[in-house]
């Protein structure tokens, strides 16, 4: 387990908040900011040491033991960050998400553009193979962004396999689990239950979390070791993939009413900002999208300039 200063701590909080901002936001993933980071393996090391031999060293009462192994420090600073960031996000990103979507977008297209690219520039050697990983990984993400919500049960088994197969795609840099909630018909659900702190429903999500990320990051942490570019390239395809989805400029084709009685957007295409508002009705903010799009892409960028071997551990 490594040792870090406050400052470290500080630091590794809010790469927390950031992904649990990412996280909130459908088509952006919590693992795509862990691993411009710097911090994606560590993590992935760390899940998957909540294990046998953790459960054994609790049973002995051997705490001091057990927090080394599962890497508790890294953790626990880790998950206060996603925490805070989602309980404290929640609402703003619904209300961004119904009253300024382009923006919010715009935003996170440029942050994810850079993504593809830094990470990227971590594999170390292109060969047919990973080219065709690279390509696989785009077209599965591609096939994930046009797929049609549906409508699905609200019972607890539900929820808690939304919770299982969600957090498998919220450690995957590129696979959003918030759009994975969408897909499930989930998303605002489960939102709104962090907002009016539905405390079974929460629960019920959260260990279908558990028990979904404890299952996974052993296969995923397994592959990283293992087939190093041909994982990183599957990463980064589905990264690529994505930005079908987080393209700020959309028209609604089709909508549907949920069973609330709310009409939501059921098959949107992109368009061009320059034609949105004809389509649309609504305005296209072309120049504070571009803006933000590019903070989020220099931000990335910046990020990655930080983290990469300019921060040491004590």
């Amino acid at each position: 387990m490594q040792r870090r200063s406050l400052k470290e701590y500080l630091l590794l909080f809010s790469k927390g908040v950031a992904m649990g901002a990412a996280d909130v936001v459908p088509g952006v993933s919590g693992g795509t900011i862990a691993f411009i980071t710097g911090i994606y393996e560590e993590l992935l090391d760390s899940i998957r040491s909540v294990n046998g031999e953790a459960v054994k060293l609790l049973l002995r009462f051997n705490l001091a033991g057990f927090w080394k192994h599962i890497n508790g420090n890294f953790l626990v600073g880790l998950l206060s960050g996603i925490g805070f960031s989602i309980g404290l996000l929640s609402r703003v990103v619904l209300y961004l998400l119904e009253f300024h979507p382009e923006l919010l977008w715009s935003f996170f297209f440029g942050l994810i553009v850079a993504s593809t690219v830094v990470v990227g520039k971590k594999i170390t050697k292109w060969t047919p193979m990973v080219m065709l990983a690279f390509i696989i990984g785009a077209a599965i993400a591609y096939w994930v962004t046009i797929a049609t919500p549906t409508e699905t049960p609200e019972a607890y088994w539900f929820i808690f396999l939304s919770g299982a197969i969600a957090i498998c795609a919220m450690i995957l840099p590129g696979i959003s689990g918030s759009f994975i909630l969408v897909l499930m018909a989930k998303y605002e659900f489960i939102l709104n239950a962090v907002k009016d702190l539905k405390i079974a429903t929460i629960l019920t999500f959260g260990l279908g979390c558990l028990v979904g990320i404890l299952s996974f990051s052993h296969v995923l942490n397994w592959m990283l070791k293992r087939y190093h570019n041909l994982t990183v390239a599957l990463l980064t395809g589905f990264m690529l993939g994505s930005l079908n989805k987080v393209w700020p400029w959309k028209q609604t084709l089709e909508t549907y009413t949920d069973r609330h009685g709310e009409l939501k957007p059921l098959v949107q295409a992109n368009v061009l900002p320059t034609d949105y508002l004809q389509l649309t009705g609504e305005e296209p903010y072309l120049l504070y999208g571009t803006l933000l799009a590019i903070f989020g892409f220099a931000l990335v960028y910046f990020i990655d300039y930080i983290t990469d071997d300019h921060s040491t551990t004590v």
